[in-house]
């Protein structure tokens, strides 16, 4: 037998393990993915309505947009257009899409046609930026995590709706949040509960949960299990979907009536998780990124020249 055959031989055998070991709690027959079609992708973030489903490339600042159940995503607003060239957590808020410009200090809202509404820019205070996910209340407000500093920003339901002019405006600190850790990427997922009375948030260092109640300003610790690189966030009625990027895992959370404690139901990975940055609920699937934020952010190896976002069921 060749050096080389042999080396295949070995390979196979490897992978084959491999599958076998792989946690069975996200079944290979439920996993499709979906293809974007970008050479410059690292897609961040992903969110879904019943007609689209987009993602933002934190590469280069392309949101994607493909229609619900599609198997490809294509460029939706350009590369570098309005000023983003680079792009995180995505939203949608009735017939806006609001995009979070990364380590810019950016922020975008759009019409549902891709016409800009405004550009925010953070305050000029000389400090690092990650403006990084956002959370629509059911009133509309817009309430925005900065990973490097210890604030939320808010944009209120009335500039959110405003005609799109294109205006130019400085996001507004509303509140500041504890236990920041300098050099960390910290407050990062970010969901508003059904009420709109409180803001879930999640710390990417620590993997603590928050509660932050809107009316008073309290920023309460949930009682809750460590989620270290917890990322984007997903809320449907009392649970929360996590995508825990280093982890390539996305936990399944149940929240209490009062938001103060929280129970991990699951933890699930699925073949070919590939830094799992984002989710969003679409009917009955989960749609969860693969951004290989690896390779984006420190420059290893590409694991696959095509990115893509994985749709796997919902339990």
């Amino acid at each position: 037998m060749s050096t080389r055959t042999t080396l295949i031989t070995l390979v196979a055998t490897a992978v084959a393990l491999v599958a076998l070991a792989a946690p069975a709690t996200a079944h290979e027959g439920g996993v499709h993915p979906v293809t974007i079609n970008g050479t410059d992708a690292f897609p961040e973030s992903v969110a879904a309505d019943h007609q689209y489903v987009y993602t933002t490339s934190i590469g280069d600042g392309t949101v994607y947009r493909g229609r619900t159940g599609a198997k490809t995503l294509d460029p939706f607003l350009p590369a570098g257009r309005d000023g983003r060239t680079q792009a995180t957590g995505i939203k949608i808020a009735g017939d806006r899409l609001l995009v979070a410009g990364a380590f810019t200090g950016r922020f975008f809202t759009y019409t549902a046609a891709g016409k800009l509404v405004s550009a925010y820019t953070v305050p000029e205070t000389g400090e690092p930026t990650l403006v990084n996910d956002a959370a629509v209340t059911p009133g509309g407000d817009v309430y925005i995590t900065d990973s490097f500093r210890a604030v939320v920003y808010r944009i209120p339901a009335a500039e959110v709706n405003a005609p799109a002019t294109g205006t130019h405006r400085t996001l507004q600190v509303a509140y500041r949040l504890p236990d920041y850790v300098a050099g960390q990427s910290n407050g990062n997922g970010i969901v508003a509960t059904p009420d709109g009375k409180s803001l879930i948030i999640g710390y990417w260092y620590s993997g603590a949960l928050y509660r932050l109640t809107l009316a008073t300003g309290e920023v309460r610790k949930i009682t809750a299990p460590a989620l270290p690189s917890a990322d984007g966030i997903a809320l449907r009625g009392n649970t929360l979907y996590i995508a825990r990027s280093v982890d390539n895992e996305v936990d399944t959370v149940r929240l209490s009536g009062d938001s103060t404690r929280a129970t991990v139901v699951s933890e699930r990975t699925y073949p070919g998780a590939d830094t799992t940055t984002g989710v969003a609920v679409s009917g009955d699937r989960l749609l969860v990124t693969n951004s290989q934020m690896d390779t984006y952010l420190y420059g290893t190896p590409l694991t696959s020249p095509v990115f893509s976002l994985e749709s796997l069921p919902l339990r």
